[in-house]
């Protein structure tokens, strides 16, 4: 991940309807929910709503998918664990064993870098 990319995407969360959606998304799973039932849960108008959904989904945070007549947005879990592991990436990295009690190293990401477990 690049740098401008983390901080459009930490930028999307920097905001309390946009992390609150987020955060739904996440307790949601793959699954999603609807415009309609995220709007009711944070307590946001369509049109306000609309704007909110549209941040996160440019930064690729979340996905939307259409079902009959509705829109379905999830989180795009693997941006958000590309997200994480770009902030952990470097996690301890000159402590040496200390590390392994903090942060839990995990198999090199497919870049080859070493990705951490939060």
């Amino acid at each position: 991940m690049e740098a401008k990319h983390a901080v459009a995407a930490l930028g999307a969360l920097a905001h309390e309807y946009r992390l609150g959606i987020y955060r739904l998304l996440v307790e949601q799973g793959p699954t999603g929910l609807s415009a309609g039932a995220i709007g009711e849960a944070v307590g946001l108008a369509p049109s306000s709503l609309t704007f909110h959904l549209q941040n996160l989904h440019r930064c690729g945070l979340i996905v939307q998918r259409r079902e009959s007549r509705s829109l379905i947005y999830s989180v795009d879990f693997s941006a958000m664990d590309e997200l994480v592991g770009y902030l952990t990436e470097n996690c301890c990295a000159g402590s040496g064993d200390a590390c392994e009690t903090v942060c839990k190293p995990v198999a090199p990401a497919k870049t080859g870098k070493r990705r951490k477990v939060a």
